[in-house]
């Protein structure tokens, strides 16, 4: 290093140049670790759907599994009652539009050929041989009923703006896990397909329509009292052209701000310009901003609910007078929130009333 004339050495010795060649060799394992996981999630998150559709066409026929019944009927005994326990909890978990009998009216040809031939051939089995067709006459049904709410939630996020299979991916990496707990329906120990496809059409279904739910939906306040829009507009204080990257409510000190969607408060505090804000995630890159309230009525961490009251109207920040900034984020994108508070409450509307209509149809 040379400074005013003089030069001065630092010396690396050998070993503290292998602890940071080491210490960069191993940020870059971990980083490509990572990207290897992320693409192998989103490729699973396909082809476990495909293989799945193939598998189905696999399943035991009526005699196969008459033979799986005659080997070892205590061995089917424990796999059905295990079944039973986890179409158990799934029912526990539903709504009650579909916790109802008619979701197990639908047969399959070939489970009612199995309780055929599992009777003629072993009577002291025909009850179990009954119990197995109902649960999977249940398992069907249930799988295209989520196939179809799937779809539904699909179209309503597409007519959005917004990409469904975003949030199907967002999903599948999100963090979890928990204990093995395998349900083995054949002598083979593999789990039957049609339980695993309910697996992933539940999992879909509970994706997109959290996805639906997270949307922008409610005003924050009174749509009439919209002061300002989303874009450029003169700057208040300084009379230049300046972005506005919201909406501005005006109202009285202290009127009620409510949460857009359902979500997690992520930020409450001072922010500078902003003066008292509250930050909410939905999930899926979404995040939507309060600010210049006059108090808060939500923690950071807490779960909010779309309509829950947040906060007060207030005049803090860098603001003229009492009034509320609404923002909508994408990955930090500001964009108009002004389609989704006009557009979402009239789109999810139609989806739910379509499937309350659907089931009052079934």
């Amino acid at each position: 290093m040379r400074s005013q004339g003089q030069v001065r050495f630092i010396k690396i010795s050998s070993t503290m140049q292998k602890i940071a060649a080491a210490v960069i060799v191993a940020a870059l394992l971990a980083w490509a670790i990572s990207m290897a996981v992320m693409a192998w999630s989103q490729y699973r998150a396909q082809a476990d759907r495909s293989s799945l559709l193939e598998r189905e066409a696999k399943i035991a026929t009526a005699e196969e599994r008459v033979a799986e019944y005659s080997d070892d009927i205590s061995k089917v005994m424990d796999d059905l009652s295990n079944r039973q326990d986890f179409l158990e909890a799934i029912n526990s978990a539903l709504p009650d539009d579909v916790r109802t009998d008619e979701t197990v009216t639908d047969s399959s040809t070939e489970a009612d050929e199995t309780v055929s031939k599992v009777s003629a051939l072993i009577p002291e089995a025909a009850a179990l041989a009954e119990l197995e067709a109902r649960q999977l006459k249940f398992v069907e049904r249930l799988t295209r009923f989520a196939d179809r709410r799937a779809a539904r939630a699909e179209t309503a996020i597409r007519k959005l703006g917004l990409d469904p299979k975003a949030m199907v991916t967002n999903a599948n990496m999100e963090a979890m896990g928990g204990p093995l707990e395998q349900l083995a329906t054949g002598a083979n120990g593999q789990i039957d397909p049609r339980f695993e496809r309910l697996g992933l059409s539940m999992a879909r279904m509970a994706a997109l329509e959290r996805g639906l739910n997270g949307i922008p939906q409610v005003a924050p306040a009174a749509k009439e009292n919209i002061s300002s829009g989303f874009g450029y507009r003169r700057d208040p204080f300084n009379g230049g052209g300046a972005m506005h990257s919201g909406l501005d409510f005006r109202g009285p000190h202290g009127a009620p701000i409510y949460a857009a969607a359902d979500g997690k408060v992520s930020f409450s505090g001072w922010k500078s310009g902003y003066g008292k804000t509250v930050e909410i995630t939905h999930g899926n890159g979404m995040m939507t901003r309060y600010a210049h309230m006059s108090r808060f009525a939500a923690a950071e961490g807490q779960y909010v609910d779309a309509g829950e009251v947040i906060g007060a109207i207030g005049n803090t920040g860098r603001s003229t007078g009492p009034h509320l900034h609404f923002e909508v984020r994408i990955n930090d994108r500001a964009v108009n929130p002004r389609p989704f508070l006009e557009r979402a409450p009239n789109v999810l509307k139609e989806a739910r009333t379509d499937d309350t209509a659907r089931q009052s149809a079934e």
